[in-house]
């Protein structure tokens, strides 16, 4: 037997109704009811890093990383809605791929990752 994928990623919330409206709206994250949110297929990183990394905020004990297949319009469209995006040429290399940061209304932190192409 093995673990064959990651079922779910539960959080706290202030307003957890605006917060999943919030990613439905911006990301195309949903859930109705107890139906999920069916992803494609493809790479998942699970990676613990240690406590005094300053590769998200100290405030926060976690971030989460969205695959995205077209990270420059998947920006233009967060930028248009007002979200604050950020870029850091740094981040990308042909090996890994492209990132970008956000953060949702409840300063959590957001990673989008578009992977290379093969």
């Amino acid at each position: 037997m093995a673990i064959t994928g990651i079922g779910g990623v539960f959080f706290r919330a202030k307003d957890s109704d605006a917060l999943l409206q919030w990613y439905k709206e911006h990301l195309g994250v949903t859930m109705q009811g107890y139906e999920p949110w069916q992803q494609a297929a493809g790479p998942t990183v699970f990676q613990p890093f240690a406590g005094d990394t300053d590769y998200w905020p100290d405030s926060k004990q976690w971030m989460i990383n969205f695959r995205v297949d077209d990270l420059d319009s998947f920006l233009s469209k967060l930028r248009d809605a007002g979200i604050a995006v950020k870029t850091d040429p740094a981040w990308d290399s042909p090996e890994t791929g492209r990132f970008a940061r956000i953060h949702d209304p409840e300063g959590n932190p957001i990673e989008l990752w578009e992977p290379p192409v093969d």
